[in-house]
């Protein structure tokens, strides 16, 4: 059976033509705009907050690292203490640095009733040396000092030693310490024949001959070689009057003190035999002469040391995060390295020849 449907209409039919083209979107100038001006409000108003909290946290990030006291031996809850001070490393830059916070903290602290000195130190300049002394000097009056020697206790460690005075029995040397190198030593480097080898020709202008006397850029003349001679016969002099004010045998017999020095080092036994020490013993046994001096009993007596705290300067900017950890790595000693480059005196064992000629090194 069919089915009626109705007719379909008709519609026209336009005339096919060619094929219309999108139009291309136009860019939103205004959005991209929009996002450019909101970026750079974003690093404006962030550098805005980071110099706010600079300033807000300026007066803490400039103090020095905080000094923690840490428990060593002894009864760690008696109220009276004995303190180890550490000098470690060479003696330079000490005016704010870490041994003189501890002499600070130490002579500050009235629990404080003796400090034990541990040196471990081949010395360093004549000046941060006699800093040291200084110091440790004043603190003495106060309170009891005594040494003990690590590993190296020598030139500038033993001037720095003498801050005991004339104490007896208040140096002590380990076994297998070296001690000695009584004297005084100028670095200097001569470079001139490198620079020639390489082209490069190194001059200055001066007021006067004696202005860069010294320089690493040529060879030292007589004259010059003179004068750094007298500088260092004037600073030993200034060695053998501070030990003679620490041993009082050497100011008693000048000429004994004459014959030990002479920049030799020394063993722990024979500083002994020739009463640059007082005893061969441990830190321990510096510790018990400690307590003898300041009139503590050993039971009631809590024995501490001093480490330092990272900063925020040092985690910011990277400071003294390697002394901080006691790390020995030569990246963190740089300003050491590069002191040794000029003439400068030194209480110090030497490491170096006094005059390096970096040609032949160089070029053997």
């Amino acid at each position: 059976m069919s089915e009626n449907y109705p007719p379909l209409a008709n519609f026209p039919v336009s005339p096919a033509g060619p094929e219309a083209s999108p139009q291309p979107s136009r860019p939103n100038l205004k959005g991209g705009f929009r996002s450019c001006l909101l970026m750079g409000l974003g690093v404006v108003l962030g550098m805005v907050a980071v110099w706010q909290l600079y300033w807000l946290f300026r007066p803490r990030m400039e103090m020095p690292p905080r000094l923690r006291e840490v428990y060593f031996s002894h009864e760690k809850r008696a109220w009276d203490r004995v303190a180890i001070i550490s000098l470690s490393g060479m003696i330079v830059d000490e005016e704010e640095g870490f041994v003189k916070r501890q002499i600070d903290q130490a002579l500050k602290d009235e629990r404080v009733k003796a400090v034990v000195l541990r040196i471990n130190s081949p010395g360093g300049t004549i000046t941060d040396s006699d800093y040291l002394y200084h110091h440790l000097t004043k603190l003495r009056e106060k309170k009891p000092l005594v040494v003990s020697m690590g590993s190296v206790a020598a030139s500038g460690g033993y001037y720095v030693a003498m801050a005991v005075g004339s104490q007896a029995d208040s140096i002590f040397a380990e076994p297998t310490t070296w001690t000695g190198s009584i004297g005084v030593l100028v670095f200097h480097m001569n470079v001139q024949e490198l620079l020639n080898r390489l082209g490069v020709e190194a001059g200055s202008i001066t007021s006067s001959p004696l202005k860069d006397m010294g320089s690493i850029f040529r060879k030292m003349t007589e004259e010059e070689r003179e004068l750094f001679q007298s500088l260092v016969d004037r600073s030993l002099a200034r060695f053998k009057e501070v030990i003679k004010s620490g041993r009082p045998k050497f100011a008693e017999n000048p000429e004994e003190l004459d014959k030990v020095a002479t920049g030799q080092i020394f063993t722990a036994q024979e500083a002994k035999e020739l009463g640059l020490v007082d005893r061969i013993g441990f830190l321990e046994d510096a510790v018990q002469r400690a307590i003898e001096l300041a009139g503590l009993d050993p039971a009631k007596v809590c024995v501490i040391r001093y480490k330092r705290e990272i900063s925020f300067s040092d985690l910011l900017w990277g400071g003294q995060i390697g002394l901080a950890f006691d790390l020995e790595i030569p990246l963190f000693r740089w300003r050491e390295r590069l002191a040794a480059a000029f003439p400068r005196a030194y209480y110090l064992m030497n490491a170096v020849p006094t005059e390096w000629d970096w040609a032949a090194a160089l070029h053997p």
